[in-house]
Parts: C-alpha cells; structure tokens; sequence
C-alpha cells in the first residue's frame, strides 16, 4: 500500500542519499541495481486504472441512468418527470423492468476504458514524473495543472463512448417511435458515424472536455489531498478506512463543482436536429435555458444521484486500483 509521502498509485522511488551510480562492470553497482524497486509499466497502469473504473461502473451504472433521465426532466419548461431519485428508479423499473435501470451498460463499460484508462493512468504517470526525489507528492497546483491535461486528454479518447451512452440510458423516456434502439455501443457508434457522420461521434466534445476537466481537478485533486491531510492528522492510517473518508470528501467536492457542466453535456448529447436546426448551440446555450425556463437550482439537478453514483462510484474506483497495484507488486513485482 502507497504512503502518503508517495505517489497514490504507481512505482517505487529511490530513496534519499542513495550511493552514487557507479559503473556497470562494478559488483557494487550490480547490486545496487537488484536492489532497486522494480517499477510498474506504464502499459499495466492504464491497464489497473481501466479495470477498477470498469469494475465501479458494473456496481454503480443504474445510478447513470437516473441521473441522466433526471437531467433530461422537465426540459424546456415542460413539466418534469422525476421529481425524486426513488421516483426516477421505481418509474423506470415499472415502465421498463429492472433490466432498464442497466440501459447503456455496454457503452458505460467502454467509456470506463477508454475515459478512466486514460484518465488515470495519464493522471498517475505526470503525478510520478513531478514528484520529489524522495518520493513527495506535488504541491497543489501541480496537481491542478496534472489533473487538467489528464482530463482534457481522456475526454478526446471517451467522447464517443460517453455519447452513446448518454443516448442509450435516456431512449427508454421517449415515445416508442421516437426511441433510437441502438443494439449495444458499437451498434451505437456505427450508426451514429454513417447516419450523422464521423465527426459527430464527438458531439459535445467541449463540454465533456470542460466536464473532464473539472471533475479531474476536483476529484483526483482533492482526493489525494484529503488522503494526505488525513493521514496527517493521525486519525486514520493509509488503508481502505482512508480511501473511503477521502473518496466521500472528493466525491461530493466533484458532484458540487461539475453538475452544472455535467447537465450542458448531457443535454447537447442527447439533443435531436429538428428540420435542420439543434434544439441548443451549444453548452453556454443549455445553461442559459435551463436557468430561463427551469431555474438556477435547475443545473444542480439530479444532484443526489449523481453524488451517489461518483461518490461510491470514486470509492470503489480508487479501492479497487490501489488494491490491484498491491496485489500486482507483491505477485508480479
């Protein structure tokens, strides 16, 4: 398990006055070589970060589609459709079974690959390469700044991934006629590349790359700071206890600060060209229609869902790849 002078996640680092490098032929320097770390693959840490994200998605994804349907409720005035996440579940269970509450599972599991292997182990990687030479985390800005890039970079590789799954968890809340019945996600992406174009497989990419970005900074951030004040604190010591605390702590920072970003993406994904025209233009677009016909409390809808979903979501996300990275250098390593 990672202390909290390390890196969360990730390789060994040398430790603080080792002895000069001598040259290769030297026995001494042979030694020194086996002694130290064994690192961790840059393959296998995106790899561990795709598989604990997938590994979350499989426990928390109903939580998607409520907060999705809930988003989508009460669009443009109209009158809303979930007032309650108890009755987002129990309507969609008794329209579409409890099957519906795993709409879009298919394209929630390829986003978790591609978006939080991405994510992570770009996040992981930069986090180790700015760390002190005694293994110090980086300050707060470096994280701020690592966070970003890790987002802004896996949000271009997720985006297809995220569209479909935005469509697929809300076509159970239309008309039958109206419903896109896409099979699974790679049905979803074929039929959306010939029937709208390439290009639209990135459909929302700037408010999924504003998303990404704030949830990076806000939940990666603030999830290795809180790991790190609370070890600090002597009241909990770097285990699951701790992780935990810090994934509740992260995960309601995140839910607070992406909702509004995370609504703008959510509607211009899943908006429809009506003769020729996009029902917004864009993220700002949405934002300023909710809060004209909905209200401002309106972009924080579907709040509780949505902390439900990214707070275990984070939890069992950061258990899962912290508990692998173990388990991968005691066995592997």
């Amino acid at each position: 398990m990672a202390s909290a002078q390390r890196a969360p996640v990730g390789d060994s680092v040398p430790v603080p006055g080792a002895l000069p490098a001598k040259p290769a032929s030297s026995p001494a320097a042979v030694i020194e070589l086996l002694r130290k770390p064994k690192q961790i693959p840059n393959s296998v840490k995106f790899m561990l970060g795709g598989l604990s994200g997938c590994m979350a998605t499989m426990v928390v994804h109903p939580l998607d589609v409520v907060k999705n349907r809930m988003q989508l409720s009460g669009e443009g005035g109209a009158a809303r459709e979930h007032k309650t996440s108890l009755h987002a579940i129990r309507s969609i269970a008794a329209k579409e079974g409890v099957l519906g509450l795993y709409a879009g599972l298919s394209a929630g599991l390829l986003r978790q690959a591609t978006y939080t292997t991405t994510r992570l182990g770009v996040y992981t990687w930069l986090f180790e390469r700015f760390s002190g030479p005694g293994g110090q985390p980086p300050n707060f800005l470096q994280k701020t700044g690592i966070a970003i890039v890790a987002g802004s970079i896996a949000a271009t590789v997720g985006t297809p991934a995220e569209l479909s799954m935005i469509r697929m968890t809300a076509d159970g809340r239309l008309p039958v006629d109206q419903r896109r019945n896409y099979k699974n996600v790679f049905d979803a992406l074929i039929r959306i590349a010939k029937e709208e174009g390439v290009i639209k497989l990135w459909r929302g990419y700037l408010p999924t790359v504003g998303r990404a970005m704030v949830v990076n900074v806000a939940q990666l951030v603030s999830y290795s700071q809180s790991k790190e004040i609370l070890i600090e604190s002597g009241y909990l010591k770097d285990g699951i206890p701790c992780h935990f605390a810090a994934s509740m702590i992260s995960g309601f920072l995140t839910t607070a600060f992406s909702m509004p970003v995370d609504i703008a993406k959510t509607r211009v994904q899943n908006m429809k060209i009506i003769n020729g025209v996009p029902e917004y233009t864009g993220a700002m677009d949405v934002i300023r229609k909710v809060v004209k016909n909905e209200g401002v409390p309106a972009l924080w809808k579907g709040f509780t869902p949505y902390y439900m979903r990214i707070g275990p979501h984070t939890v069992l996300t950061f258990i899962f790849l912290e508990q692998m990275t173990r388990l991968y250098k005691q066995h592997v390593l």
